[in-house]
Parts: C-alpha cells; sequence; structure tokens
C-alpha cells in the first residue's frame, strides 16, 4: 500500500482497506441509529377557519413556515436515510466499490468519505451535477 510522504497513514488515493471498510460501516450504521431515533418532525396543523375571527391572524403566516420547514428538515432526513441505506447495502454486496465515484470510478477522497460516509460522488463529480451558479441569488432578475 502507498504512503503518503511524511506520514504514516495511508495516501488518500489508496484503496480501502477491509478495516476502513468496517469503520465506515459502523459510522454509517450510528448515523443511521441517530436518525432514526430522532424521527419525524411533527407539527399540529393550525388552521384557521373562515368563521374564525376571534383567532391571530400573524400567526397563521408563522404556523404555515413552521410546517414547511419541518417538511423540508423531513425530505432531507429520508433522503439521508436513503442514502445511508444505499451504502450500507453496497458495502454489503459489493464492498470493493464502496468509496467509488458512481461516475467516474475514481476514488472519493478519505476526507470527503470521513464527513459524508454515504457520498455517491467524488467532489468533482459532485460540482459538474450542482447548479453553475452555487445555486445562489447573484442578480436582481433572480428574484422576480
Amino acid at each position: 500500500m502507498a504512503r503518503r510522504a511524511g506520514g504514516p497513514g495511508p495516501a488518500e488515493d489508496d484503496e480501502l482497506s477491509e478495516s476502513e471498510r468496517q469503520r465506515f460501516r459502523a459510522l454509517l450504521e450510528r448515523l443511521r441509529d441517530e436518525l432514526v431515533e430522532t424521527g419525524d418532525v411533527t407539527l399540529e396543523p393550525n388552521r384557521v377557519d373562515a368563521a374564525d375571527v376571534g383567532g391571530d391572524e400573524d400567526a397563521q403566516p408563522l404556523n404555515e413556515m413552521s410546517q414547511a420547514i419541518a417538511s423540508s428538515r423531513n425530505r432531507a432526513r429520508t433522503g439521508s436515510l436513503h442514502l445511508i441505506e444505499a451504502a450500507l447495502r453496497k458495502l454489503r454486496e459489493s464492498p470493493e466499490d464502496y468509496g467509488l465515484c458512481e461516475v467516474c470510478d475514481e476514488l472519493i477522497r478519505r476526507r470527503r468519505l470521513e464527513l459524508l460516509p454515504y457520498a455517491r460522488l467524488c467532489v468533482r463529480c459532485k460540482s459538474k451535477r450542482e447548479d453553475p451558479r452555487g445555486g445562489a441569488r447573484k442578480k436582481l432578475t433572480d428574484f422576480v
């Protein structure tokens, strides 16, 4: 196994060893368990009927925004769970493919896997798929 200059650990572009795969498997299982334990965020719907004239009309938009935020968090949580399950399945069924980019078949850097053990793409391929503007609004016309 190639070594980094000046360091005892594996080089960033070395294939993962079995012990590293086991460590990533444990990390993925811990992440999955944490997400499952927290569960979905639920908010009681707060309807304001037309006949209800005594209600606080300023509270309705705030409640709707809170529900939208909770819904967005639940979707993100579900998406993360799917990615984690896919990574665990890959470690079970074809462990030699774990840590390989699904687009270019290059190794995903260890630092990326440490942060996102369920990463399916290398940084280069992921950045090619993202919005070239980075998702940020840059022009006044973006707001209309």
